[in-house]
């Protein structure tokens, strides 16, 4: 059986961890739905995976894309699917749209939004009455990157209180989940013992609820690992190697395919 919103929050009264990733195609989906992640999520982090600078350029396009070609490669996982910088921001019609457009064309079962000030929790409280399930996500915002810079927030009594309170204001909006990003570990432990929803960490410590990492970062993928993100393995050296061994092999007149050697 597929995992729903509402068994995060069973999930979180029971004490069970929550574990989730990011996904960009139908391989990596199928992988790590094997594997046994709880939820997948196709982040605007993806922008990496092609080859911008931030997480800004992506479009919903290039969302909605990927998000059908994840959806195809995952059986039981939670899928939770990103709204695009300016996608969303601008009117609350706008932002239906868009999570509409999201769960029509994709299957995902949610969308994620980012900011918790009081204009985006009145945009998520009409998403959810209107009947589409959000992740909220507050602290380090990567879509205001011009704004915060990528550095840890909340680290001044007066930043730690107002995403204390913004995290509040987003569950009594509705989100059934809240990823609190690059804030202090302490910060993040008073969140999720306040809130009765579940709380996904990254960078925020071993006290939420759960755990997300960019899967290309828990891969070594990435170009740049960020500061609080653990690699299990280092597949660009094996990739690099893999290919190289190919290459070597082509260049001195071997079949890559029947493992023969070809002569003249």
């Amino acid at each position: 059986m597929a995992i729903t919103t509402g068994q995060l929050i069973q999930w979180k009264q029971q004490g069970r961890s929550i574990v989730a990733l990011t996904a960009w195609d139908y391989a990596i989906a199928q992988l790590l739905d094997a594997a046994g992640v709880d939820l997948i999520l196709v982040g605007d982090s993806m922008a990496a995976v092609l080859g911008y600078k931030t997480t800004l350029p992506i479009t919903l396009e290039e969302m909605l894309h990927h998000a059908k070609a994840v959806r195809r490669g995952v059986e039981k996982a939670l899928l939770v699917v990103d709204l695009p910088f300016l996608t969303y921001q601008e009117s609350i019609p706008q932002a239906m749209h868009s999570a509409g457009l999201v769960l029509k064309e994709t299957g995902a079962q949610a969308v994620k939004l980012e900011g918790g000030y009081p204009a985006m929790v009145e945009t998520i409280a009409r998403l959810v009455q209107a009947g589409i399930p959000v992740m909220g996500h507050v602290g380090l915002t990567p879509q205001s990157i011009h704004q915060l810079g990528l550095r840890q927030q909340g680290k001044t009594q007066v930043t730690a209180e107002r995403i204390f309170n913004e995290a509040i204001a987003l569950e009594q909006a509705g989100v059934f989940s809240i990823v609190l990003e690059h804030i202090p570990a302490d910060l993040a432990m008073q969140i999720t013992q306040k809130l009765n929803i579940p709380t996904i960490g990254i960078g925020a410590g071993v006290h939420c609820d759960g755990q997300v990492l960019v899967t290309s970062d828990v891969l070594g993928l990435s170009e740049k690992q960020p500061p609080f993100a653990k690699v299990y393995t280092n597949l660009r050296e094996t990739i690099t190697k893999a290919v190289q061994d190919y290459a070597s092999e082509v260049r001195d007149g071997q079949s890559p395919a029947s493992g023969e050697r070809q002569f003249p």
